[in-house]
């Protein structure tokens, strides 16, 4: 799975996760400014940066890691260094280790020992997030953590659920994530069997399901094959690497307001390995002009 590309739109769907996870009053929220920067150099790149708009809060540095890795902390330090002597805050700052278990964390040094004791750094393991919550954005975590035996069934609680949210941008949104890791989680499925996870009704709702629906009838209308929304959803989508196509899409409008329809047919047609590769390095654009270039090099 994905989680660098999923935590990122996690952080920015919803802004007091990390201060959830960290254990702080969701109201210090309040004030910050999330992004995602790279660090030049080795091209570092932190999975999520709250930055505060006031100089009497830390910054807070934010990684992921859902896989063992023996060299996290050299690397993580690394890049906490590097962005405090490229980008000079004025702020004092955090970092925040977030580890999907515990035997995803390697073993510490006297260095990083002293860093954690003094709460310089510190630790978060997702697993130790079991118990029931009204936190949408833990609940989503909590699934994407689930075994496959019982995520189906998590998904359609979370999905009933969030159906009496009154907010309905937000109830679209956590639908969104919820299909989104269970087409991570079961990336052979059909779309027909992921909806069948949990309530058709509310994955109709949601943005990206509208979005397959008017792609896929447009592309049915191109063909002249006379065809209802059903048949007109399967020809658009192409199963499940279209379904990532639409994330992909989503996050590069959130990032810049807009994409040229050029560039998303482009997207469309990407391998696999492409979309993966662009999930990547999405958070390298600085700008539309950037997308276009990388979209050139793939041909």
């Amino acid at each position: 799975m994905k989680t660098d590309t999923l935590f990122y739109q996690l952080f920015q769907s919803f802004h007091t996760l990390l201060f959830e996870l960290i254990d702080r009053p969701t109201s210090e929220a309040e004030g910050y400014k999330f992004s995602s920067a790279e660090i030049k150099e080795k091209a570092f790149r932190f999975d999520g940066i709250f930055m505060p708009t006031a100089s009497d809060k830390p910054i807070f540095l934010a990684e992921v890691q859902f896989q063992p890795k023996e060299d996290f902390y050299s690397e993580f330090l690394a890049e906490i260094f590097l962005y405090l002597n490229q980008y000079r805050p004025i702020q004092d700052w955090k970092a925040v280790a977030i580890f999907a278990r515990q035997n995803c964390e390697p073993a510490t040094n006297k260095f990083c020992q002293e860093l954690i004791e003094s709460g310089r750094i510190i630790r978060i393991h997702l697993e130790d997030f079991r118990e029931e919550t009204n936190s949408l954005g833990i609940a989503i975590i909590q699934l994407i953590l689930a075994s496959e035996k019982k995520a189906p069934k998590m998904a359609r609680k979370l999905a009933e659920k969030v159906e009496q949210e009154t907010n309905t941008h937000l109830r679209d949104n956590v639908v969104e994530f919820i299909e989104a890791v269970l087409v991570y989680k079961f990336p052979k499925l059909s779309r027909q069997e992921v909806e069948a996870m949990f309530t058709h009704s509310d994955l109709k709702k949601t943005r990206v399901y509208q979005e397959a629906v008017q792609e896929g009838v447009q592309i049915g209308e191109q063909r002249g094959l006379q065809i209802g929304e059903q048949r007109g959803l399967q020809i658009g989508k192409q199963e499940g690497v279209q379904r990532q196509v639409a994330m992909l899409l989503r996050m590069l409008t959130r990032k810049f307001g807009k994409v040229p329809p050029r560039l998303k047919t482009r997207i469309s047609k990407l391998s696999v390995t492409q979309i993966e590769n662009l999930a990547e390095a999405i958070f390298d654009f600085a700008t539309v002009a950037d997308l276009n270039t990388w979209l050139k090099n793939q041909s």
